[in-house]
């Protein structure tokens, strides 16, 4: 049975189930979808990190028909959403490597702004309250990489973020968005134009539901895949507590290559003290 039929992606919906998790109980249970609805808590409590309410959500399935999720997937297909469990071949190989990774993911637009192992990609990131100067760093920083062949990946806030897509998509390049909300509610909302350009000219991605709003924990966890996509990340200008930090802190933790400016914010001197490469602002960004 292919991962990606409809009692998978059912079970890859089940809150806090996770990647690692639903990998687990298809090895547990050799693949068979319905020995896992129809398994008792006991069995179910065998793979580590499935307590009670997890094992109650699992089997809930089992009470509930399939029917609704085929309606959901096709409604999905019509609104040009494409998805991938983490069994499936298509599932983004870069985030097989996360200790964490999503059990689903959810994409629109072109698929080769996914960035694989083979293609070279690079975040740009920062606060969504730049100066002008970083801002115009930002988006000169994605123009110059993208006319290159790099993918830009970038969480597409308001701010260095939407700079970063909008130097990509001016070069003609690839620039892959990867989102705190579903990717039919792109927020910040007023940034649906540019998430419409994305969808033409490179991709959408996220790990919650396609019609799900973004909330605090989903915007904080998507930087682990903004890190996991990228061979390097450069922050443009952020406060030591903005959310572009959990991303650099990923990535020295993969020992992926930060780059940030040589700016005031307290975010940038924070990361050069941790050993991130300093750049002048007017400099030419290169992520090798």
């Amino acid at each position: 049975m292919r991962k990606s039929d409809t009692g998978w992606v059912a079970l890859a919906l089940v809150e806090h189930l996770g990647g690692n998790k639903l990998t687990a109980l298809s090895n547990l249970f050799d693949g068979d979808i319905e020995a896992i609805f129809n398994a008792d808590e006991a069995s179910l409590r065998r793979i580590q990190g499935i307590g009670p309410k997890i094992a109650a959500r699992i089997q809930a399935l089992n009470r509930q028909p399939l029917d609704q999720f085929k309606r959901q997937i096709e409604a999905w297909h019509k609104a040009g959403v494409s998805y991938a469990t983490i069994a499936d071949k298509s599932y983004p190989a870069r985030l097989l490597h996360l200790p964490d990774p999503p059990a689903i993911v959810f994409w629109r637009g072109v698929a080769d702004a996914i960035p694989a192992h083979n293609t070279p990609a690079a975040a740009i990131i920062g606060t969504r309250q730049p100066t002008p100067k970083a801002a115009e760093a930002a988006e000169r920083a994605a123009y110059d990489i993208a006319a290159k062949g790099w993918i830009v990946v970038s969480g597409l806030a308001a701010g260095i973020d939407a700079a970063a897509h909008r130097g990509a998509l001016a070069a003609g390049g690839r620039t892959l968005a990867v989102l705190g909300s579903g990717i039919l509610k792109v927020y910040p909302p007023e940034n649906q134009s540019l998430a419409n350009q994305l969808i033409r000219c490179g991709a959408l991605i996220s790990e919650v539901r396609p019609s799900a709003v973004a909330n605090t924990p989903a915007l904080v966890a998507r930087n682990r895949l903004i890190s996991a996509f990228s061979d390097s990340v450069l922050v443009v200008e952020t406060a030591v507590d903005g959310g572009a930090m959990h991303a650099a802190k990923r990535a020295f933790a993969s020992e992926r290559a930060v780059f940030t400016f040589d700016l005031p914010a307290t975010g940038n001197q924070a990361l050069i003290e941790q050993g991130a490469t300093k750049l002048a602002i007017d400099a030419a960004f290169s992520p090798i």
